[in-house]
């Protein structure tokens, strides 16, 4: 095999809370995370010379070093000695910086992609293993479905899988900082944690209604001071038939899950029409178990 051809999957947070502040500054964290159909497309294919090659189609992107990519493809050929080059391809669709997990989960892709081209024979297990270092969300990224995360999201837990529902994305035309995020974050007595155990049995009991509505995200309360048009949108998603709507990750992206294709179809109308978000996209629910 020289070449081959990957989707590299996004997710959303159905559930974030944020446990405590470490005393090295990082934050522990319990999320469910869920993969969704909405991907980026990978090409990756070995070449004639030495090297990682990326083009992408979006030219902000960086396509040295500082790629998500590129860390993966020179993990893996210095782990394991490979000589020979990789040129990867990058067909970007997932929205860029937006709590989506776009480049942890392009990395992802380049573990498994390099894997099987060069042979290595690795389980899942170790290319999560080698993940950690690229990022947290890059095990979870090669993991895929419904999951528990704890720790600083590195501790994973498959959970049963979500029912099955239309998700409609909206990320506005602005930035969120992470580390801008975390570091306005106050954990005192008085914050309300989302349900996160609740939430998990209501998915173990396939109840997608009951798990829109505990569906709740600690790092709202910095975002939605900042940035009021989050708020904007997951108004206008519950105001056109979402079950919920939530930011996912730190944002600024916002997602809502709905209970039928036809009323999915019309919020998405509506959200275009509201100029609300710069990119739009009706997707769905991924599974691992279809």
């Amino acid at each position: 095999m020289e070449k081959m051809r990957l989707k590299a999957l996004a997710k959303v947070n159905l559930g974030l809370d944020v446990v405590r502040r470490r005393e090295d500054g990082y934050h522990e964290v319990r999320m469910v995370m869920q993969t969704i159909h909405l991907y980026d497309s990978l090409t990756i294919e070995k070449t004639g010379e030495p090297g990682i090659f990326i083009t992408a189609n979006l030219d902000f992107l960086p396509t040295d070093e500082n790629n998500l990519i590129y860390k993966a493809a020179k993990l893996m050929q210095d782990a394991y000695g490979i000589r020979e080059g990789v040129s990867v391809d990058l067909q970007k669709r997932i929205p860029v910086a937006a709590g989506l997990a776009g480049g942890s989960t392009d990395a992802a892709a380049v573990l498994y992609g390099m894997n099987e081209l060069f042979r290595l024979g690795l389980k899942r297990r170790k290319l999560m293993e080698l993940g950690v270092n690229i990022g947290a969300d890059v095990p979870y990224c090669l993991m895929r479905g419904t999951a528990l995360a704890e720790g600083i999201g590195e501790k994973l837990r498959s959970l049963p899988p979500m029912p099955k529902c239309p998700v409609l994305i909206a990320k506005p035309g602005i930035g969120v900082s992470t580390k801008f995020v975390y570091e306005n974050l106050k954990l005192d007595k008085d914050i309300s944690h989302p349900n996160i155990y609740g939430q998990i049995a209501a998915i173990r009991n396939k109840d997608l209604k009951g798990a829109a509505r505990l569906m709740g995200n600690l790092l709202e309360t910095v975002t939605v001071l900042h940035y009021p048009v989050i708020d904007e949108i997951k108004r206008c998603m519950k105001e056109n038939g979402a079950l919920n709507a939530m930011m996912s990750g730190s944002g600024p992206t916002v997602f809502g899950l709905f209970e039928d294709e036809g009323t999915a179809k019309a919020a998405y109308g509506e959200m275009v029409k509201s100029r609300l978000a710069k990119q739009v996209y009706l997707t769905s629910i991924y599974n691992n178990r279809r």
